[in-house]
């Protein structure tokens, strides 16, 4: 070893701290796209089961009333839910489509509702849209 390099020190890392900020920069980008995406996901799959609860209950109005020796019951039918359903998924200016409404049982409305979801932002991270659904379930009783 010579004296020479004992007080001298390279810098061989000269402006290499750029490329890491640039990095992290876009990392931080990327998580924002991802996290505003799947939070607006989120609350549409909560809007659409909010409808589907909404056109169940009402699909649980659309009874009739069946008297039969001395007592009373209420009876549903698949189109008295469908009909009640139709128009609560018509009224919501959600662009749902009512998939299905059915009382499976003659005192409970099941219905079932699709949207496709697309995100708030272009991102190469999430995907172009998506399909959900939500199906909800209302019984109806009488005292």
């Amino acid at each position: 070893m010579g004296r020479g390099m004992i007080g001298h020190v390279r810098r061989d890392d000269e402006g290499s701290i750029l490329p890491l900020l640039l990095g992290y920069v876009v990392l931080a980008i990327a998580v924002v796209f991802v996290c505003t995406c799947a939070t607006d996901l989120y609350i549409a799959q909560k809007r659409l089961d909010s409808l589907a609860d909404a056109a169940a209950l009402a699909g649980a109005d659309g009874f009739t009333l069946v008297v039969e020796g001395d007592g009373v019951r209420a009876e549903l039918t698949d189109d008295g839910v469908q009909n009640q359903a139709a128009a609560i998924v018509s009224a919501m200016a959600s662009g749902a489509r009512l998939v299905s409404a059915s009382a499976p049982d003659g005192v409970s409305a099941q219905v079932t509702v699709t949207t496709r979801w697309h995100p708030p932002l272009v991102s190469a991270f999430v995907p172009a849209g998506v399909d959900l659904e939500a199906t909800a379930t209302s019984r109806t009783a009488l005292r």
